[in-house]
C-alpha cells in the first residue's frame, strides 16, 4: 500500500557561491584562496503533502593554500566555518494538520494506530522549516536521528495529537521520527528534539481548529462546504489567512484534507505566510465524518 506521506513530487536544486577573498602582507608570493560563501541547500516543492527524502549529496568545496600555509590563515577559515555552521538556516514553520476522515476515506485507505482509533480530531502532521519562496530544507542532520527516549514524558500526548494512520499498524515511532528526521534537524538552531515535539502540541492547544470550524456551521457529516467559508472561519479566529490542501475521496469527490498555519522562526507565535502551499481544492469541498 502507497504511504500517503510520500506523495509529492519535488525538485532538486543546489546553489553555491564562492568569492576570492585576498590576505596581503601574510603570504608569499600574492596567494589568493577561495573562501566560501554560506552554503544553502534547498529542496523546491510543488506540492505540501510529506514525502520520504533521500539525503542530498554533500557538496565539495576547494579551499587553495600555498605549501606553506599560515596557521592564522587555517584558523581564521575555521572560526568562519563556524560562524556559518550555527547560522539558522529557514524562514518560518508551516504547522500542519491533517484531518483524519480524509487520510482514511481514500482508495489507499488507513490503519488505525496500536493504541486504537484515534479521536475525531485534527491530527498533527508536522512542524515544517520553510523558506519565504516556498522551498525548504530537509534532512539536515544525519548525525542526530530521532530517539524516542527523548519525548518519553510526551509520548501519550503524542498519540493523541500527533498519531499515525498508515499501514502497517504502528505505535507511532516511525511517524515521529520520520517528521524529525526529515524536518525536525533542520530547526536544531532553534530546538532539540523534546523542545520541538513539545512546541508542536503547544501549538495545536492554541488552535483549536475542529471547534473553529464547529461555531461557524461546519462540521464533519460528510457535506459539502465553501472553501472559502472554510478559510474564513480560520482566519477570523487565528487572524492569518491558512493554506488549505485537498485531497480525493473514493469518487473523485473533493474534500479537505489538511490545514497548514505559519508560525515564527522561534516557534513561540502565528504569523502571515509568506507564501502558502497550492492544494487542489474544489470551490464547494467535502467535509467527511471520522
Amino acid at each position: 500500500m502507497q504511504n500517503r506521506y510520500q506523495s509529492r513530487t519535488e525538485e532538486e536544486s543546489f546553489s553555491f557561491h564562492s568569492r576570492p577573498f585576498t590576505l596581503q602582507n601574510t603570504l608569499p608570493n600574492k596567494t589568493i584562496f577561495l573562501l566560501p560563501s554560506p552554503i544553502k541547500y534547498r529542496r523546491t516543492v510543488r506540492k505540501y503533502s510529506d514525502p520520504e527524502t533521500d539525503d542530498p549529496p554533500a557538496p565539495s568545496i576547494l579551499l587553495f593554500f600555498p605549501m606553506k600555509s599560515n596557521l592564522f590563515v587555517l584558523l581564521l577559515l575555521i572560526h568562519v566555518f563556524a560562524i556559518l555552521s550555527s547560522a539558522q538556516d529557514f524562514d518560518f514553520f508551516y504547522f500542519v494538520q491533517q484531518w483524519p476522515g480524509s487520510f482514511c476515506d481514500t482508495q489507499n485507505g488507513c490503519c488505525y494506530p496500536k493504541t486504537g482509533k484515534p479521536d475525531q480530531d485534527f491530527g498533527i502532521h508536522g512542524l515544517w522549516p520553510n523558506y519565504d519562496d516556498g522551498s525548504y530544507p530537509s534532512n539536515c542532520d544525519p548525525n542526530n536521528p530521532f530517539d524516542p527516549s527523548e519525548v518519553a514524558d510526551l509520548t501519550n500526548e503524542m498519540q493523541m495529537e500527533w498519531p499515525s494512520l498508515s499501514c502497517p499498524s504502528s505505535n507511532g515511532n516511525t511517524f515521529w521520527g520520520h517528521e524529525w528526521d526529515k524536518h525536525g534537524t533542520c530547526s536544531e538552531s532553534v530546538f532539540d528534539q523534546h523542545g520541538y515535539f513539545q512546541t508542536a502540541l503547544r501549538l495545536k492547544k492554541r488552535v483549536n481548529l475542529l471547534q473553529v470550524l464547529a461555531d461557524q456551521g461546519i462540521h464533519p457529516d460528510g457535506n459539502l462546504y465553501g472553501l472559502n467559508e472554510i478559510r474564513d472561519a480560520i482566519k477570523a479566529a487565528t487572524g492569518y489567512e491558512p493554506g488549505i490542501e485537498c485531497n480525493s475521496d473514493e469518487s473523485g469527490n473533493s474534500q479537505l484534507y489538511q490545514i497548514f498555519l505559519c508560525v515564527s522562526s522561534s516557534g513561540s507565535s502565528f504569523i502571515r505566510c509568506p507564501t502558502l502551499p497550492r492544494g487542489k481544492c474544489s470551490s464547494q469541498i467535502r467535509f467527511p465524518s471520522f
